[in-house]
């Protein structure tokens, strides 16, 4: 196997286990303020602005302000509705590693370098001719530039599909409690204690909100347009109808929970339709071969010592 195919191999595997450590590390709930608060009353002695640099992570005093600028440079030839676009579809992923667009569109920079970078100096390396690696590094390239935006894409897909499972689940919570005589604002506060998914969180933001002085209709409009399901919107369209109409909410909230259940019921369904097709792939590429090659292996090998065999060689 020649040296640049290796290199790149172990360039690919290297990034992949950074990754993947970068993503266990990160901080899933964290909140740096509370952090900071928790330990400056916890220490006896005040600590100076050097102490404090220097107790934070590597990445956090070097890598992240590095992201950071080349964020600022890069936000200021991109146009407005880009970052529009990405601060949106960073809020329907749920705000991954509390970014913002700036450091969303300079990670792409920065590994298209990563990767377009480690395969050119690989092939330096190799002592290969540069030229030959010119292709391969704008393939890698491309790669790079192209991965935080897939990996962008999976994450919303992913909430999506998380709230959606979840949403006939949180209406029955919701009508029951409401039934039970409890209002809507404390009905949304049962389903926020008694879930952790990212519906009940949803349903926890929406609150905070409106403790801040937002309008309920506005704060779960505001929640429907971060999620971006269409079940979810058509929710939250008829809790605000019925109460603008002055409709018994706990009958709007049933009659959601059935339609949201057959829903579901229905997708499942289609899911389950799809799979003999999603299958065809798997089976015509990986398991037919080898159901050839056990069952007409001996007969071939039989039919070349044969005289037969004879003809084919």
């Amino acid at each position: 196997m020649p040296i640049a195919i290796v290199g790149i191999i172990v360039l690919i595997l290297v990034l992949a286990v950074m990754l993947v450590i970068a993503g266990i590390r990160t901080p899933r709930s964290s909140n740096p303020i509370s952090d900071r608060l928790a330990e400056y009353s916890t220490r006896e002695e005040a600590m100076t602005l050097e102490e404090i640099e220097l107790s934070l992570r590597f990445y956090e005093r070097i890598i992240l302000p590095i992201i950071n600028k080349v964020g600022e440079l890069a936000s200021r030839f991109t146009p407005q509705a880009t970052l529009q676009s990405a601060r949106k579809r960073i809020e329907m992923a749920g705000n991954p590693m509390q970014m913002d667009p700036a450091f969303f569109l300079s990670l792409r920079f920065v590994l298209a370098a990563v990767f377009g970078g480690g395969v050119f100096l690989v092939y330096l390396v190799s002592g290969r001719s540069w030229l030959t690696g010119l292709g391969l590094s704008a393939l890698f390239l491309g790669i790079g530039f192209m991965f935080p935006d897939l990996w962008l894409t999976g994450r919303v897909k992913s909430r999506q599909k998380a709230v959606f499972r979840a949403l006939p689940d949180a209406l029955d919570l919701l009508t029951i409690c409401v039934e039970a005589g409890l209002g809507f604002d404390a009905a949304m506060a049962q389903v926020n204690l008694k879930w952790e998914d990212e519906l009940a969180l949803e349903f926890g933001r929406v609150l905070q909100e409106i403790r801040l002085g937002k309008i309920r209709r506005e704060a779960l409009r505001d929640m429907g347009d971060r999620v971006g399901v269409s079940e979810l919107s058509s929710f939250i369209a008829a809790v605000i109808q019925s109460e603008q109409l002055g409709v018994s909410m706990a009958k709007v909230l049933r009659i959601q929970s059935d339609q949201m259940r057959v829903r579901r019921r229905q997708m499942a369904e289609e899911e389950a339709h799809r799979a003999p097709i999603k299958m065809i792939f798997p089976i015509g590429l990986l398991i037919f071969p080898s159901i050839l090659m056990v069952l007409l292996g001996p007969a071939a090998l039989l039919l070349f010592r044969s005289p037969m065999g004879a003809l084919f060689r």
